[in-house]
């Protein structure tokens, strides 16, 4: 990530591909097949439409056409396609929900996601 290109390294694991395990990457990562692990830490990651996850993933931003059970924290952005199907809690500055999507879980959404959620909105109530 000491590099400023700006094209990141892709990386993919195919539609009838099946992985597990923990995945720290630099770069892009596109999921057609199907992931399980604990965590999963990236730069970019697309789920694609056959795309498979139960893990939690950290990522700085998180396109989602598949389905992902476990929790999704996003540095930037979390965007949910049509076909998306997510049973997890979602953190992160912008949620973009497309109409068709499924989702079950906690949203938090702030553009300060280290600071407690309840306390700023009780300060800006009382204030």
């Amino acid at each position: 990530m000491s590099t400023k290109n700006t094209e990141l390294a892709m990386s993919t694991i195919g539609e009838n591909s099946f992985f597990s395990g923990n995945i720290h990457l630099s770069g892009q990562l596109k999921i057609d097949g199907k992931y399980e692990g604990n965590n999963l830490i990236i730069e970019q990651l697309t789920v694609g439409k056959t795309g498979k996850i139960k893990c939690n993933i950290e990522a700085d931003i998180i396109i989602v056409e598949g389905i992902i059970i476990g929790n999704i924290e996003a540095k930037t952005r979390v965007m949910l396609m049509p076909t998306a199907a997510i049973y997890g809690d979602i953190k992160t500055p912008e949620l973009i929900i497309q109409n068709g999507v499924i989702l079950e879980g906690k949203c938090i959404i702030s553009p300060n996601l280290s600071k407690n959620i309840k306390e700023v909105i009780e300060k800006r109530y009382n204030e």
